[in-house]
């Protein structure tokens, strides 16, 4: 048996849901008559048809708009002097307002108030230029890191009204730093396929992941192989064949490979990742629909009708986590630390 592997890791807060089982119907498992050699043309030509048929349905991607959400900018948090408020701030982002006040002095007039803040390193100043705390005491991180999170303290004085005397209120806030899982597909497929030891499985392996990545290009996804194996497989009622198993994934470009392929909100990555899915399933159905209509003997290597099987994963980085009791007004969060 010949094995290839390419690494595939993962941290916390990982699930996964199996979707769209395989056809038990498995077609196209001809004996090939003994000593017919392999032509790496003859490989490269049916792929090549493969992928000429399906590149037509590729298309350009439509940005479709999310559904109504608000914004950082609209979110403003208020404390509790019962107990630390929880805010979340997605990595590299603008936070929400966290604000110096309660729900009841927030609708109150307050006469002379003063506000100060304390973070994990100390006194936060106005004019720092990741954190600002505007004239009204509201704390604004501008772009947050993982160093940021933290427990924040703010202090506030003020007078009810001008004859009472000053009081004190001591507010503090537990600030997360979260980001979005890791979503993508992971594929099994099987190919008939030639000796487990010969160089044109190889060949025909590149071939193939080179189709696949190009099928996804234009959605910013990316093909990776995370496992190629040769077996022998005992037919029933007839003798042993070869056949290689393939397992990929289909992810979306926009993770941590740099500024995202696609910059504005109305480009979702599960959007462009469900695309890239079809393209994949189409280009393994019109396999065996040119397959079908051979009139020639098969290929060596061919697609092993309904073989192919699709898990989605849905995985947080190493270092982040989900943990719906410790975060439960953020269970689907990737969360630093959890």
């Amino acid at each position: 048996m010949r094995r290839r592997s390419a690494g595939g890791g993962g941290g916390g807060g990982e699930w996964m849901e199996a979707s769209g089982p395989g056809r038990a119907r498995r077609g196209w498992r001809r004996a090939r008559a003994a000593g017919s050699p392999l032509s790496r043309a003859a490989v490269v030509l049916l792929l090549s048809a493969f992928v000429a048929r399906a590149s037509s349905s590729v298309g350009y991607l439509i940005r479709l708009p999310r559904g109504f959400r608000l914004t950082q900018d609209t979110v403003k948090i208020v404390g509790s002097s019962n107990f630390p408020v929880k805010v979340y701030v997605m990595l590299h982002q603008k936070s929400p307002h966290v604000l110096c006040v309660t729900q009841r002095l927030r609708n109150s007039e307050l006469i002379d108030p003063s506000f100060q803040w304390h973070g994990p390193k100390g006194k936060i100043i106005s004019e720092n230029s990741t954190t600002q705390v505007t004239s009204t005491g509201s704390l604004i991180f501008q772009n947050f890191e993982e160093g940021m999170s933290g427990v924040y303290t703010c202090f506030l004085e003020y007078k009810p009204t001008v004859e009472e005397i000053v009081k004190n209120l001591q507010l503090k806030y537990v600030i997360y730093a979260y980001r979005e899982p890791h979503y993508y597909y992971q594929f099994t497929a099987r190919y008939h396929a030639a000796p487990c030891n010969s160089i044109y499985n190889i060949s025909f392996e590149k071939k193939l992941l080179q189709i696949l990545s190009k099928l996804v290009l234009d959605l910013s996804c990316e093909v990776s192989l995370l496992k190629s194996e040769c077996h022998h497989v005992k037919m029933q009622r007839a003798g042993l064949q070869n056949e290689l198993f393939f397992t990929f994934s289909v992810s979306s470009l926009d993770t941590e490979k740099g500024p995202k392929p696609c910059a504005d909100h109305n480009c979702e990555s599960s959007k462009r990742l469900s695309k890239a899915k079809n393209l994949i399933e189409r280009f393994f159905n019109q396999q065996v629909e040119v397959l079908g209509r051979r009139a020639e003997p098969l290929p060596e290597i061919y697609y092993i009708e309904g073989t192919l099987q699709m898990v989605w994963i849905n995985r947080c980085f190493p270092g982040y986590g989900m943990n719906t009791l410790k975060h439960p007004k953020c269970p689907e969060c990737c969360v630093l630390g959890s």
